[in-house]
């Protein structure tokens, strides 16, 4: 184990791995795409992957304020990756849904993600990535 992590408590070691995680992600999609999506962008897209919902629903899901998350929705929309329209049932509500371009992306991201996992299983053990999802995946009692 890298000395660094040695002295971390569970919620600060599990902090650190998303973190590098995320960063791994962003920079491996950065450096073969021509299309540069930041984590926060992701993080929506993956809100919005084959749904159609409100600009609310989508901020209250991410934690992000409103304004933060239409600000990182336009940027979306902007590059062509997802498209706002009027709710049809509110006016006054904006639904969001990814583009052909959006959809393709996102599941280039997959892909990477799965190439990364792959990685991580070849190094722990396959056995020891499918425990840790569990672990994971489990009732805290939180």
């Amino acid at each position: 184990m890298k000395p660094i992590l040695e002295n971390l408590d569970l919620i600060d070691l599990i902090s650190e791995r998303h973190l590098l995680l995320r960063k791994i992600t962003e920079k491996t999609w950065n450096d073969r795409s021509d299309i540069s999506i930041s984590n926060s962008e992701w993080f929506i897209m993956a809100r919005i992957y084959r749904i159609r919902p409100t600009l609310a629903q989508v901020s209250k899901s991410v934690d992000i304020s409103r304004q933060a998350t239409h600000k990182i929705v336009r940027g979306l929309e902007s590059r062509g990756l997802v498209i706002i329209e009027d709710s049809t049932e509110n006016n006054k509500d904006k639904c969001i849904s990814m583009t052909t371009l959006g959809e393709e992306c996102y599941e280039k991201n997959l892909a990477l993600k799965a190439e990364l996992i792959d990685n991580i299983a070849d190094h722990i053990g396959r056995d020891k990535v499918t425990h840790l999802k569990e672990i994971l995946m489990a009732d805290w009692g939180i």
